[in-house]
């Protein structure tokens, strides 16, 4: 028979014939559409005098937004009662879609029972029960029942999934989003594994909910054993929480935390911890007493307006080895930093405080310095003459010490910056800036003898600095690769000096010279030091572009003055006229190989003073990355926090060698001396559709006060859809 015909005709019945309870109606107001029941099949009859629908082959029926497909539907209008049999589908307005024998449904498919049925749910997981009954459209009563995520063998889909749930009965609210269990098993590949007379999960269609997530078990050479067992809180659409007690043998329970909350102006996230353990000393060794120990961490990011915002970074902690013993974090400096900044067209204010917690074990908080406050502006105008722009910069600093130097300073500068190509392509840019500071300053240390007396009162400097820089790049296309080969010449004159004693360095310690800063007009990283006198940067770039996206990159330079300057320690490569030889090499042929070599070379025997090497590479099936490392001795000023030779190699590996399996694993290790492993890990993760299994063992070598060389072993396991 023609389908369409018949559709068209059953519609025109179904709409008469289905408009179920009209006093009802006139009182309550039903809408109409969810009434109406839709019906298409091979072939419809209807019988007038009973009242009943019978629709045979290909049966489809829609109804407030519920699909039923069948071979035989019959409907009693009379009843609103509808059966159906061979070969079912429901398909459910969230998602869901049943499949069962033998179905009878009333009430606009609301209330049902239905035999041999199969529930495919949102998420991909499923459901099997021998009957079932529905009620009001939101509740699923199911006997003898079993549900699993996991899917089936392709070769064998008779055989048991890798994790299920069996149960006498299992009641699925779709009002409430809840699956609970009752008289339940779980089974792991078809063995009993646990019992519970109630189990409970949510439904596929919940996002959040509260209650417990999977647990971690471990074990630690100097924690014992470990069990933590994470409760999450959701305590509103913007707002949760997630509780981590951590429970070990031998160092009792550790309770920590994390809260989050997004808000329409920002968001903020805080976490801690907090135990209370015995008393040791700095080889570990058990004392007498107790001490509550733990820590807090916290930040957070909020919009005042379109042009201002403020934020927070809080790190504090009750001890110095407190994070290291319990795995909790590596830091050796903790910064506490509010701030406030604004950003209004050319113009950028920022305002920051910055108190500091020291973890080494030389460190003195007393001498750590306070900074409160330090307040920056910027401006950049708008081009000018000849596309010339003014820069303005400004900076207030206060720093204190409860035992120290103490340090006030406003720095200001202004330039002028005009940049220029010529028609041969020739680049050139060019800078006048004159910059001044004012100190006052209390118990400042000479670095050049610090057994004098120390300095205190008001000083300052100015410098005036002009720059010009020359580029000419040249660009050739070799069939597919684009080659750059680009000489840079940079001159800098200012004048000779402006680094007294009387001004203490207090920002400008972390000073490395290395291709990233050749081209800089002060290497120093902030404001205390100036680089000072008549000074040459010339370098060569290069850079090969592939049209897949392969590229090769390279830079070597070096820096020239007219004489000798002592701002430099020995060892940083600039303390003679002409420094050390810097560059770096980037080959990438391909996503799957990369070599990244940055290096500083002595400038008379061309021995590596630096070297930093980084290379990965390979496949999905084995991915490498080794990375090694060696830093030459570097003096400060003062001789005093320079570091010394550092050489070291660590090696790690990714391998996805199977669809669901994947490990890792990683190595360091000093190579100074006799040398040493400083540390190495290992994981292993299994992951499909239903489950998650990850493990991780390691060492530490190191050992820092009560900070022991640690063994650990830590796994999880994670049924997915149960929480």
């Amino acid at each position: 028979m023609m389908r369409r015909a018949a559709f068209a005709t059953a519609l025109f019945i179904a709409i008469g014939a289905s408009l179920i309870g009209m006093a009802r109606a006139a009182d309550e107001g039903p809408d109409p559409q969810q009434e109406n029941v839709l019906i298409a099949a091979d072939q419809v009859t209807y019988d007038e005098q009973l009242g009943v629908v019978v629709a045979r082959g290909n049966v489809e029926i829609v109804q407030a937004g519920r699909v039923l497909m069948a071979d035989t539907v019959t409907y009693n209008q009379r009843d609103d009662l509808m059966t159906a049999t061979g070969d079912i589908t429901l398909l459910e307005p969230t998602g869901e879609v049943a499949f069962a024998d033998y179905i009878q449904l009333s009430d606009q498919m609301k209330e049902g029972v239905l035999r041999d049925l199969r529930l495919l749910l949102t998420d991909k997981s499923r459901m099997a029960a021998a009957s079932a009954r529905r009620t009001g459209g939101k509740r699923t009563e199911m006997d003898r029942a079993v549900y699993s995520p996991c899917n089936l063998c392709i070769d064998d889909p008779k055989r048991a999934p890798l994790w299920q749930i069996k149960a006498m009965r299992v009641v699925h609210d779709q009002e409430a989003q809840d699956i609970a269990y009752y008289d339940a098993w779980m089974e792991v590949f078809g063995v009993p594994v646990l019992y519970t007379p109630y189990f409970q999960h949510p439904d596929p269609t919940v996002d959040r909910r509260s209650g417990f997530l999977a647990p971690k078990y471990g074990t630690s050479s100097s924690l014992g054993l470990e069990l933590t067992t994470p409760y999450y809180w959701n305590i509103a659409p913007h707002r949760d929480a997630t509780f981590e007690p951590r429970f070990t043998s031998e160092e009792g329970v550790v309770l920590g935390g994390e809260y989050r909350e997004r808000m329409a102006s920002g968001s903020a996230t805080t976490e801690a911890s907090l135990t209370y353990t015995d008393k040791r000393d700095d080889d570990g060794v058990e004392i007498d007493g107790s001490e509550f120990r733990g820590h807090i961490f916290s930040h957070g990011d909020f919009d005042l307006n379109p042009i201002w915002r403020w934020g927070y970074q809080l790190e504090r902690a009750t001890d110095d080895t407190y994070l290291s013993r319990y795995r909790i974090a590596s830091d050796d400096t903790l910064v506490t930093q509010p701030y406030v900044e604004g950003f209004n067209g050319n113009n950028y204010f920022a305002g920051n405080a910055f108190l500091f917690q020291g973890l080494d074990e030389g460190d003195d908080q007393d001498q750590i310095p306070i900074v409160l406050p330090m307040l920056e502006f910027s401006h950049v105008g708008e081009p000018g003459w000849a596309g010339s722009t003014k820069t303005f910069d400004a900076n207030l600093l206060l720093l204190q010490r409860i035992d120290g130097t103490d340090s006030r300073r406003v720095s200001v500068e202004g330039g002028w910056h005009l940049p220029a190509t010529s028609p041969g392509g020739h680049v050139w840019r060019m800078s006048l800036t004159m910059r001044g500071d004012l100190y006052h300053t209390n118990n400042v240390v000479n670095p050049r003898d610090p057994l004098t007396e120390t300095n205190s009162g008001i000083t300052g400097r100015l410098r005036p600095e002009a720059m010009l820089e020359w580029r000419y790049p040249l660009i050739q296309q070799s069939g597919t690769v684009r080659q750059v080969l680009e000489p840079v010449v940079q001159g800098i004159v200012s004048p000779y000096g402006g680094n007294p004693v009387e001004i203490p360095n207090e920002d400008s310690q972390d000073f490395e010279f290395n291709d990233t800063n050749l081209f800089s007009n002060s290497r120093f990283t902030g404001l205390d030091r100036l680089e000072s006198g008549p000074r040459v940067n010339y370098g060569l770039r290069y850079g090969a572009y592939g049209v897949s996206g392969g590229r090769t990159t390279a830079l070597i330079g070096q820096s020239a003055r007219l004489k000798d300057d002592d701002t430099f320690g020995p060892g940083s490569g600039l303390e003679d006229q002409f420094s050390d030889y810097v560059g770096r090499l980037l080959v990438a042929p391909s996503n799957h190989l990369s070599l990244a070599y940055r290096f500083r070379l002595d400038r008379t025997t061309a021995q590596a003073r630096r070297n930093e090497i980084d290379l990965s590479g390979g496949v999905k099936l084995l991915r490498l990355n080794i990375g090694y490392a060696l830093l030459e001795e570097q003096l400060s000023e003062s001789d005093t926090t320079g570091f010394a030779n550092r050489e070291e190699i660590v090696g790690s590996f990714v391998s996805r060698f199977s669809e669901f399996w994947r490990a890792n694993g990683s190595i360091r290790r000093d190579l100074t001396g006799s040398g040493q492993t400083l540390s190495w890990s290992s994981g292993l993760t299994y992951e499909d559709e239903c489950i998650i299994f990850v493990t991780n063992y390691g060492r530490t070598f190191t050992r820092d006060r009560d900070v022991e060389p640690d063994t650990t072993l830590l796994f999880k396991v994670q049924f997915k859809h149960l929480g």
